[in-house]
Formats: structure tokens, C-alpha cells, sequence
């Protein structure tokens, strides 16, 4: 990867860096809307959905910031990280991309602003002095880091998760897992089924029960893990939401769910379609909200697989 694989998007003025990085992220949403408009499967959506396989416990405002400055970014790290956890070195003439990084400050318990905020604030709270103050989340701000690509040195030590793709190891603990996400889980042999075409289904029951999910068994297990996926992000995503005109809707955030977790183990996704016309008429803000609910619900499948596989 040549520097410039890294630079479509930069972020170089510090005066102005917030809102370009406030105004890129609404223009790539704009941009997606237009898509919507024309009904058509989005190549940077998938791109975007690449990008979130990677650094699936990433936010989706940074993974969408990641995309738009290095597309092709695989691992990132600051650039004192490089140097100290995994001795390499930022290469000469790289730009840095830019994510949002958390502020961490001691907190107002009433009004959760830092001492110098609260200062300024309307907030008459005074039981407790700021030194005693608890700290939390106070805000964010832009932070530096850099690719992989970016970097030389020494080799990065292999990830025991770079080995678990092979889905007849990943099928068995899906299943283990289903209770942590509170479903119950069937694999129907194909004479069994009754539901047509269907490759699974998730029937959502009271919020006292689990959702069922049903999924019908096949020589595949790579698809059949993806299936699996898609019918956990339903019952982890829909189980609330009712009505035909939204069916659409759900198949597209279960369908990139299945997707990020699928890359993320290593599994053939390429054959996911994402028919992004479901989100027509849809407010820039509305698909903020549809691309967290992807993004959480993905990491948090992949969280509990991966805390399955590090016992093992």
C-alpha cells in the first residue's frame, strides 16, 4: 500500500479538523442516501462493512472515518503504540487518519461535566468537591493513529482469533452461545423443514422469553453460520418491531450483521447483497441510528464467540 492508499480523506488543518470530520461523515451518509434513492447495491456501504469487520469494537462514526481517510486499513494504532507495544515505526511522509477518541475527566455526578465545564454551567451542584468527583465519559476528541500499512518493524504476533475461521469450528460454539444471547436455537435436518425457501427464521416471543431461532441444516457450515448470525442480529434487533413495511429493512441490517461477523471469522461473505433501496425516504440520522445498531449488535455477537473460543 503506497502512501496515497491512505490520503482520499485528510484531516491535516487542526482549526478545522472537527468539522471536516462532523462533515464528511454527513456527506458519506448523503452520498449513501442518493444510492438509496436509486435503488442500487452500494459499493462503499460494503466497503464500509469491510472496514467494520476489522475493527468490529470500534464505534461506527470511526470505522465510517477509517473508510473515507484508508479504506484498506486492516489494524490501527497510535503512533507512540506502534513504537512501544510492537516495536515498529510510522514510515516517513504518512498521513495520519483520524478517529474520535474518548475524553476521560473527572464528572460532575449532576450535570457529568468536567470541573471546568461545570464551571461554566448552570449546575449549582456542590455536595461533593470536583478532586472527589468519580471520572467518565466527558466528551471526544480527534486523535492521530496510523495502519498497519503505514508502519515497518517487527512482525505483529498472530491473533488466536486469525485461526478460528474455519466454520466447523466456528458453527459448534454459535450454538454454545446462543443462551448468552438470549435465543433458543433448532438445526432442522432438510426433511424436516417447513419453511419453504426459507434458510432460517427467527420467531420472537414475549420479552419474558427467548426468541427461537430455527435454522435449516445444510453441507455448507460457512453458510450455515452466516445463517446462524442473521437470525441472531433478528432476535437481537427486531424482536420489538412489527409491521411488513419495515421486513425489508430488517433483512438488510440482519444480512450486514452476518456479514461483519462472517469476515471477521474469516468465512466467504462476497455473496452477501445489500439492497440499500430498503432505506429510502430514510433521514441522514435514521441511517446513523440503522449503521449503530449494525455495528453494536455484530460486535457484541462477535464478543461472546470470541470469549467462547479464548476458554478453549
Amino acid at each position: 500500500m503506497t502512501p496515497n492508499d491512505c490520503s482520499q480523506v485528510s484531516f491535516d488543518n487542526s482549526d478545522t479538523r472537527r468539522d471536516e470530520m462532523h462533515s464528511t461523515m454527513e456527506a458519506w451518509v448523503d452520498d449513501l442516501v442518493e444510492e438509496v434513492d436509486d435503488a442500487v447495491s452500494s459499493e462503499q456501504f460494503q466497503e464500509w462493512l469491510d472496514v467494520q469487520s476489522c475493527f468490529h469494537d470500534y464505534s461506527y462514526r470511526n470505522t465510517l472515518l477509517i473508510t473515507r481517510q484508508c479504506p484498506n486499513a486492516t489494524r490501527v494504532a497510535g503512533y507512540r503504540t506502534w513504537q512501544t507495544e510492537f516495536d515498529r515505526h510510522v514510515k516517513e511522509g504518512e498521513s495520519a487518519i483520524w478517529i474520535w477518541a474518548p475524553i476521560i475527566a473527572k464528572q460532575c455526578p449532576e450535570c457529568e461535566n468536567s470541573p471546568s465545564y461545570h464551571d461554566q454551567s448552570d449546575c449549582e451542584y456542590d455536595e461533593t468537591a470536583p478532586d472527589e468527583w468519580s471520572k467518565g465519559l466527558v466528551g471526544f476528541r480527534p486523535a492521530p493513529v496510523f495502519d498497519i500499512s503505514q508502519t515497518e518493524g517487527e512482525p505483529l504476533p498472530e491473533l488466536e482469533t486469525e485461526a478460528t475461521g474455519d466454520a466447523d469450528g466456528l458453527l459448534p460454539v454459535l450454538l454454545e452461545v446462543a443462551s448468552s444471547l438470549d435465543v433458543d436455537v433448532e438445526i432442522v435436518s432438510p426433511t424436516e423443514w417447513t419453511h419453504g425457501d426459507a434458510k432460517g427464521i427467527c420467531q420472537y416471543r414475549s420479552p419474558a422469553e427467548r426468541s427461537l431461532v430455527e435454522v435449516r441444516n445444510r453441507e455448507n457450515s460457512a453458510a450455515l453460520a452466516v445463517t446462524l448470525v442473521h437470525e441472531y442480529a433478528h432476535a437481537r434487533l427486531h424482536g420489538d418491531v412489527t409491521g411488513e413495511t419495515d421486513r425489508s429493512k430488517r433483512e438488510l441490517e440482519a444480512e450486514a450483521v452476518g456479514y461483519i461477523v462472517g469476515r471477521y471469522f474469516e468465512l466467504d461473505t462476497s455473496g452477501s447483497a445489500f439492497y440499500l433501496a430498503a432505506w429510502e425516504g430514510d433521514e441522514p440520522e435514521a441511517i446513523f441510528d440503522r449503521l449503530e445498531w449494525i455495528s453494536s449488535t455484530a460486535a457484541e455477537i462477535i464478543a461472546v464467540v470470541d470469549e467462547v473460543m479464548g476458554d478453549e
